[in-house]
């Protein structure tokens, strides 16, 4: 799960107005009623009411958002998953409950959103702060709309920002400047022939790399090269099938680099022995390559 907690207070605009409806939306007794009939429905109504210290009957959007933010100390990691793939299901649908349920998850998004829209904003082409984040909040209404939930892995969130992020990179890529590519992301690039559609598809397989734990330092990847991105979009294509776990691909991820995490490091880090990190690799390639024969 995403860290959903607020980050500093952004110059207005968009977000500004989001928040300003959701606290409209929590004072609805129609709104509140309709998410405590939710929550019961799918049998997380105690379990909301518990980490929230409510009671059943007063849940509402302020509990539901309060629970789609992760508390270590509670354990709500899990909860917070199963809270957002039920509004996740719920959002796929056809009426009134839908756009609710998709404009709850776009306000439980609204840190992560912040954070993508500073990332893309650029001093050119037009890409100021406010036009960037319409931009992503509306990525991130239609991905809560499309019925795409990810079942098999264990962040949905980050699933769902990764579907958004993919979504706002071809907007931003198809609007570009010819000369409006990510420069941060030049001076690293070898290919300067890459263009604005390459770098954004780069950008998105760095982002969905780092927030599926597949840099060995835990932090940007500074290896931006073309076999380096290849490897990263294949581990990500195979977590998404089910043909690895996260683990399966930072087994792989980590060792195959210019700057390789030590085995016995990685093994500490995935709380295992060498030997079982160095095994676990073993497998993920034996089936990495089953499912691609193209694989050295």
């Amino acid at each position: 799960m995403l860290n959903l907690s607020h980050p500093a207070p952004t110059a207005g605009g968009i977000f500004d107005r989001l928040d300003a409806e959701w606290a409209t939306l929590c004072a609805d007794v129609t709104v509140q009623g309709a998410v405590a009939d939710w929550l019961m429905a799918d049998h997380l109504a105690d379990d909301v009411a518990a980490v929230t210290d409510s009671w059943v009957r007063t849940l509402g959007p302020a509990q539901l958002l309060a629970a789609l933010t992760p508390r270590p100390a509670h354990h709500s990691d899990a909860l917070a998953d199963a809270v957002l793939r039920a509004l996740l299901i719920r959002a796929a649908g056809h009426d009134r409950s839908s756009t609710l349920a998709a404009r709850i998850i776009v306000q439980a998004m609204v840190p992560a959103a912040v954070r993508m829209t500073r990332g893309q904003v650029r001093p050119f082409g037009g890409r100021s702060f406010d036009t960037v984040g319409h931009t992503v909040i509306v990525a991130l209404y239609e991905a809560a709309r499309s019925g795409r939930i990810h079942h098999r892995a264990s962040r949905p969130a980050a699933n769902l920002m990764l579907d958004a992020l993919r979504q706002v990179c071809r907007e931003l890529a198809a609007d570009h400047e010819a000369r409006g590519v990510d420069l941060s992301l030049v001076q690293d690039w070898a290919d300067a022939e890459l263009g604005p559609a390459g770098y954004a598809h780069a950008w998105t397989v760095q982002a969905a790399a780092a927030a599926a734990g597949l840099h060995p330092n835990n932090s940007n990847e500074q290896e931006v090269g073309q076999a380096r991105l290849d490897l990263l979009a294949l581990l990500l294509d195979a977590m998404e099938a089910g043909t690895l776990t996260a683990a399966d691909a930072q087994s792989i991820a980590w060792h195959y680099t210019t700057l390789p995490l030590p085995d016995p490091d990685a093994a500490r880090r995935a709380g295992t022995t060498a030997q079982a990190w160095r095994q676990r690799r073993s497998r993920a390639v034996h089936a990495l390559r089953a499912t691609r024969p193209s694989v050295a």
